[in-house]
This record gives C-alpha cells, sequence and structure tokens, in this order.
C-alpha cells in the first residue's frame, strides 16, 4: 500500500512510524513543507498516563523521548501575592524540536520517505496514493479542500496568547496571574530541556483576554516590543531571566471540531480534525494517540477496504476525543474568564483552576495532594461559619450552612423536585408522603417538592401535582408537617403551569400529548405546538394571562398556610413562563413578544404578583433554563448571555437565589450531555449578576458537590439521582466523615458515630 502523510509534525510521523513497523512492505513518504529543523513554539507536556501509551506503541521511540525529558510532579500557582503549590500529578515536558528529531530519525531508519521543504500537491497525492493522512495542523488546507466531506467547525476564542519561551528553572508547572493598568494577565509555563547542571529552558505562555491585548496596545505590537512588554510585566517571577521568541506572535485559539474525519482513503489526524486547549496540555498527545489509533485499526481490520478502516478508526476515537476536548474547553473558558474570580481566597482559587475541567474532582485531588484540599477545605470553612469536628479536621463544603432571608438551611445540599406522576386529581398521597418524608430525615438542608401547578390546566400529566384546592392543600401541610416535625430540612414548594406541554401522557405510558377524552385544552404565550404532532395551544389573550396570574397566587398563598419555608417559580424546560421567555416558543409581536425585553414582561408580571404575597423574609427561588442548546441555529433560542439579563431582572423584581437549568423550550435542542453540563452557567450568573445560585444537572454525588462549593461556581447543589439511589444520602456522608453537627432523627440516633477525638 502506499501512503502519504502530508505534514511531518508528531502525528505524521508518529503514524508513519507505527505503520511501517506494522507493514513494513508499505511505500509510505512524509511530505513536509518546512525544513527538517524549522519548529516553532517550544515545548510540548505529557502525562506519566500518555508516555506509558507509547511505551506500547513503540518502546524504541519512547526510550529516546524518555532520556530527553524534564519530569515534576507539581502545579504551582502566584495569585494575589501568595505562592500555591500542588503536587502528585506527573507530567514531562520535552522540547518540540526535540521530539521531532526522535521521531524523524526513528521514522528514517525505519524506511519511512521524508520529503522536507515539499508542498503536496493534494490532488497529485490523491491520485497515486492508496492512503492520504492529512496531519497538516490546526490550519489544515486538506480540511480547508475537502471542508464540504468534513464540515469543519471552527470556533475562535476570545484570548489572546504569545508562545514564548525562558531560561528561567523551573521545577514545576508554574502558573502566574499578574494584574496591571491594562488587565489580567496569565502565565502557563513549564520546563522542557536541561541545558547544563543548572541551565534550563523553559515554555512561558502568556495569555490574556482580547480585551485586555487591545487596551495594553499588544495588538499593534512587533515581536520584539511583545518580548519587551513582558519581560518588564514578568520581572518580578523571571528572576533576572529574559524571555525568548520563535514566531511569538499574538493569535486566538481556534477550537477545532469536525463531524467527519474521513473521506474514501482521506483521513485526518492531530489538530486537522480536533484542537484542544494549550491549558490542559493535550494538543501533541491527542495528536499521537490518533495515529497509535489509525495504526491499530489497520492492524485490527487486515484486508479491509480503507473506507472501512477509517471509518473503524473514528468510531474508536471520536468519543474520547469529545470528552478531552470538552474538558479543553472547558478549561479554556475557564482562562477566558478568570477575572470573575480576582477576590477568592488564594487557597480556594488554586483549588478552583485545579478542578476547572471537572476531570480533577474534590475527592480525586485528594488522592493526588490531601494537603492542598485540607488547606481548601479549612479556607472554605472559615469563610462559611463551620466549627472544627472533635478529631480537629474541618467539615467538608457540603455541610456549610447557608442564610436566605430568615431561612437558615443546615448544609448545601439540595433534593430536587422530582416528578412522581402519582396524584389524584392534583392531590399527593401516600406515595409523596413517603417519597418526600423518606428524603427529609435524609439529612440534606433543602427538600424540593415536585413541580406543583397553579391550576389542573397547568399539570404536565394528570398524574401531576396540584396546590388549587383544599384536599390539595391539606395533603401538602401533612408533609410539610412531618418534614418538619421528624428533620432539620427546609421545604421548598415548587410552582409552575404546564402551558403548552401541559395534557399529557404519563411516561411510561408514552410521555406525549394526549388525545380524545381524556386531553384537556393548553395555552402558550403562541399557537405553536412543541412537536409537529402535539396539540397546538391558544395564544393567551389578557384575560388569560390575568387568569394565570391570579391562580399563581391563590396557589402561593395557599403553601404559605401548608407552612412551606420557600417558593419556587418554574420558570424552565418549556413549561408556561419559561415558553415565554424563549424565543424557541415565543412568536409573539404584541408588547410581550420579540425582544427579550418584551419576552421578560409576563413572567415578571407573574414574579411580581408572587412576590407581593410571599412573605418578605422567606426566600423566593426561581428556576430558569439557561440556553435552548440551539448553537446549530444562532439566534433562534436562549443563550448563557439571555441568562444572565433574565436573572438580573428577576433578582431586581425579589428572587433570591437563581436556580439555574437548561433545555426544554426546543424538541430541537443538542443538549451536551457530561458531568456537572450545566454549572458553567450557574457560574457565570453567579458572578455577573452577584447572586445566589442553585447548580443542578449531572451532579452525581458529595464529591461534585464539594468540588463546585470549595471552587466557588455554586451556592447550592441540587441532586435528583443520588437521592432516587440514596435518600440518606447526606446523613450516610456526615456519619462516613464524622461530621457531628449533622442533624439526626432520635429514631436513627444509635447509627451517629461517635466523635473522634
Amino acid at each position: 500500500m502506499k501512503i502519504a502523510c502530508i505534514g511531518g509534525g508528531p502525528a505524521g510521523l508518529y503514524f508513519a512510524i507505527l505503520m511501517k513497523q506494522l507493514r513494513p512492505d508499505d511505500e509510505i513518504v512524509v511530505y513536509e513543507r518546512n525544513k527538517a529543523d524549522d519548529t516553532f513554539g517550544w515545548g510540548v507536556v505529557f502525562s506519566d498516563e500518555t508516555l506509558g501509551n507509547f511505551g506500547d506503541a513503540d518502546a524504541e521511540s519512547y526510550a529516546s523521548i524518555q532520556e530527553s525529558f524534564v519530569h515534576w510532579t507539581d502545579i504551582k500557582t502566584w495569585y494575589r501575592g501568595e505562592w500555591v503549590r500542588s503536587t502528585g500529578h506527573g507530567f514531562s515536558g520535552l522540547a518540540r524540536k526535540q521530539l521531532l528529531h526522535i521521531l524523524i530519525e526513528r521514522a528514517g531508519a525505519l524506511g519511512v520517505e521524508l520529503a522536507f521543504e515539499t508542498d503536496a500537491d493534494l490532488d497529485a497525492v490523491r491520485a497515486e496514493a492508496d492512503l492520504v493522512v492529512a496531519a497538516d495542523g490546526i490550519n489544515s488546507t486538506v480540511r480547508e479542500a475537502l471542508a464540504d466531506k468534513f464540515e469543519p467547525e471552527i470556533d475562535w476564542r476570545k484570548c489572546r496568547f504569545a508562545w514564548l519561551g525562558t531560561t528561567l528553572p523551573m521545577d514545576a508547572f508554574t502558573f502566574v496571574f499578574a494584574e496591571n493598568e491594562h488587565g489580567l494577565f496569565m502565565v502557563h509555563a513549564y520546563p522542557f530541556e536541561r541545558t547544563s547542571d543548572d541551565g534550563m529552558l523553559g515554555t512561558w505562555i502568556v495569555e490574556c483576554h482580547e480585551d485586555t491585548w487591545r487596551a495594553a496596545g499588544l495588538d499593534q505590537a512587533t515581536e520584539e516590543e511583545t518580548v519587551a512588554y513582558c519581560e518588564k510585566l514578568f520581572e518580578p517571577w523571571l528572576e533576572g531571566h529574559p524571555l525568548l521568541s520563535n514566531r511569538s506572535i499574538w493569535r486566538s485559539f481556534p477550537t477545532v471540531r469536525n463531524a467527519r474525519w474521513h473521506d474514501e482513503k482521506v483521513v485526518l489526524l492531530g489538530d486537522a480534525a480536533h484542537s484542544a486547549h494549550f491549558s490542559i496540555g493535550s494538543g501533541t498527545k491527542l495528536a499521537m494517540e490518533d495515529s497509535i489509533a489509525l495504526a491499530r485499526a489497520f492492524e485490527q481490520h487486515p484486508g479491509a477496504p480503507v473506507p472501512e478502516v477509517l471509518e473503524a478508526y473514528q468510531e474508536a476515537r471520536y468519543v474520547e476525543t469529545l470528552k478531552t476536548q470538552k474538558a479543553a474547553q472547558t478549561s479554556l473558558e475557564w482562562f477566558e474568564n478568570a477575572q470573575r474570580y480576582s477576590d477568592q481566597d488564594p487557597v480556594l482559587f488554586k483549588f478552583n483552576l485545579m478542578t476547572r475541567s471537572k476531570r480533577i474532582t474534590y475527592e480525586n485531588l485528594a488522592l493526588r495532594d490531601p494537603e492542598l484540599v485540607a488547606r481548601a477545605t479549612e479556607a472554605f470553612a472559615r469563610e462559611n461559619g463551620l466549627e472544627q469536628n472533635p478529631d480537629g479536621s474541618w467539615p467538608k463544603p457540603m455541610f456549610a450552612p447557608l442564610e436566605i432571608k430568615d431561612c437558615r438551611l443546615e448544609n448545601r445540599v439540595v433534593v430536587s423536585p422530582m416528578c412522581q406522576y402519582s396524584a389524584i386529581d392534583g392531590t399527593p398521597n401516600d406515595w409523596h408522603l413517603v417519597h418526600l418524608g423518606a428524603r427529609a430525615i435524609g439529612g440534606a438542608g433543602l427538600l424540593f417538592t415536585e413541580a406543583t401547578s397553579c391550576s389542573p390546566e397547568g399539570r404536565i400529566t394528570a398524574g401531576c401535582t396540584g396546590l388549587y384546592s383544599d384536599e390539595n392543600e391539606a395533603a401538602w401541610k401533612r408533609i410539610v408537617e412531618f418534614a418538619h416535625g421528624n428533620s432539620a430540612v427546609k421545604i421548598g414548594f415548587q410552582l409552575g403551569h404546564a402551558g403548552r406541554k401541559a395534557s399529557c401522557s404519563l411516561p411510561w405510558e408514552g410521555d406525549t400529548s394526549l388525545t380524545g377524552d381524556s386531553a384537556w385544552p393548553t395555552v402558550g404565550p403562541s399557537a405553536d405546538p412543541f412537536r409537529p404532532d402535539w396539540h397546538v395551544p391558544k395564544a393567551m389573550g389578557r384575560n388569560d394571562m390575568d387568569r394565570v396570574i391570579a391562580e399563581f397566587v391563590e396557589s402561593t398563598e395557599r403553601a404559605l398556610r401548608c407552612g412551606f419555608d420557600i417558593l419556587e417559580l418554574h420558570m424552565a424546560h418549556g413549561y408556561l413562563l419559561s415558553s415565554f421567555l424563549s424565543p424557541a416558543s415565543n412568536k409573539r409581536t404584541d408588547e410581550y413578544g420579540g425582544s427579550l425585553e418584551n419576552r421578560l414582561r409576563y413572567p415578571l408580571e407573574v414574579t411580581a404578583a408572587v412576590r407581593a404575597v410571599w412573605p418578605e423574609a422567606r426566600p423566593l427561588f426561581a428556576r430558569i433554563s439557561a440556553t435552548d442548546w440551539l448553537d446549530h441555529r444562532p439566534g433562534e433560542g436562549l443563550e448563557g448571555a439571555d441568562a444572565v439579563v433574565i436573572s438580573a431582572a428577576l433578582v431586581n423584581a425579589g428572587v433570591d437565589v437563581i436556580d439555574v437549568s437548561s433545555g426544554g423550550n426546543t424538541s430541537d435542542s443538542r443538549i451536551e450531555f457530561g458531568r456537572m453540563y450545566q454549572l458553567p452557567f450557574a457560574e457565570r450568573i453567579r458572578y455577573e449578576v452577584g447572586c445566589r445560585v442553585m447548580a443542578v444537572g449531572a451532579i452525581q454525588g458529595p464529591d461534585h458537590c464539594n468540588t463546585i462549593l470549595a471552587a466557588g461556581r455554586a451556592d447550592l447543589c441540587a441532586m435528583a439521582r443520588p437521592h432516587l439511589t440514596d435518600p440518606h444520602l447526606t446523613l450516610r456522608t456526615a456519619a462516613e466523615e464524622n461530621h457531628q453537627s449533622q442533624f439526626w432523627p432520635v429514631q436513627y440516633l444509635a447509627a451517629k458515630p461517635r466523635p473522634k477525638l
């Protein structure tokens, strides 16, 4: 087989090496437009795990890499006048030039033809080769030429960065956060080559927001002026060492994604297929692991047609790459918004930095670096009024109390609203008493009822609860009294109206709109169904709007008589108030449609009416959908910036906590699920609006909860599925952690652990 690799970087060279070992008789040519000793940038970074993969793939090149790298285990951060160090992280740095030299020598020794200073013509190469590997980097000309096949998506980000070098000796990956009159500048630095016993070369990447870059005049700076500016700015940390340049021009980072990585016999590799931000050090790692996967695909499918092998390669590699890209994107966005953390305690800032991508969590970091996690735990505890345990340890963040108005939550754990679809005529029954009662005595600080309607017509299904009759009220009061009488939990009432998503079947009976005699009329901002085959709602007129406001008020008054501690207005998931907020569901042309200001009018009218009867001393929450996940249809749905405006308006109207969810307004949403996947929306609202937020969405237990809280990303953590499988999640965790301040029902005191002194 004839193989042409376009691009002589690590991806193309490494694939050529692996393929030549696998199939010595193949004719493999690597085309590279630059000279053999040309390289831009400075060093590359690999984790210990990645190096292990290289050892398995090609022991000889791995041995050469191992002889050349600089290894370290620490990550240190300068922030607000203090160095904070974290240990237990195995990484190695290597000069990019040395890596290329190793791969070039290995490829040449195996018989790979190396054509440097050669621009490969795609059409000519395709005509001659059986396989064309496009490893031509982030600005791939092959990808551009076949864009209609690969369907690339390139997201240019908001920060600018310059890739510099330095002779400063470093013993750790080093972050420096320095602020001057122009704004915040961030350094990502690491060693990669020893030049003598006490001499070293390192990478020194300077990154800043585009606004800061322009304010500093760096958009007009030459390479020499960039070096001079950065040397002056970072003089205290460079310790007299210079910064070095190598085409160190300011760039924006492009996040590259492709729907397909192959077309017939052409395949994308490395940055040509996907990019990952340098803040997680995965670009070269991904490229070389792509090479391993592609070679393995040929090994596992001997004799198969090339397109089938390439399909197998993408299938095997795609999901893992998406995970890495997701982590990299989360990390990238953290650095774009690092200015928001300017008031954090240095130790908590370090914890925040270490857990930014969500791949490292509280418990995982505690295994690597127990001292840092202990310091972060203490810092959070002191900031939030926690006292030491009898054994001298500090309670974990989830156990911190929180006061909202006159309501004191004993901890930050929240049992999410979970629809049970088991009510009769809106009235909760013994199932609800047991379901909510079990979780009330389970130790959480706050327990929410399921989404409950203000009217029979506002129920999602015939099995949904309501609070519009005396029977409803009496049943809810019984549940509240049980919770208050047997636990320290505060109980919240989630009040809403399903709007155009009302009159549906039970989830286990099809989860679609009802028809015939079992259905009831629905309303919405517009006469547009949620799905094409669903019932068409009536577009609400003024009388309908006034009637529903009155129903919200009546239900609020009933909730007050029931004794609920907190009220939450349900403005998420495509239900009535949510559908007014979103342009994906609100097609009105009057003063309640069009602009976001207009779409906010009716939800704010409901909020004002409810706040007028709900006592000021009792907290009012609002759950919103922060995004409609319609990035593929820009401008047609809610986005993160809209959520900030909505939240600010709600807080101004008397809402105390924003409960941040997403989606539900349209069936065309493309939701990017994952651990804590809605957290970035909550965090943005917390910092940009300056209000308390509750995070929800794939928060998978105490570990995630402690991670979120210690990092300062939210004030409360709502969990549904963890509480379905473990109603006593908080109580159990308190026992495991010997947290003595946790309330225990008297009937359970026999299980309460004795203090450890």
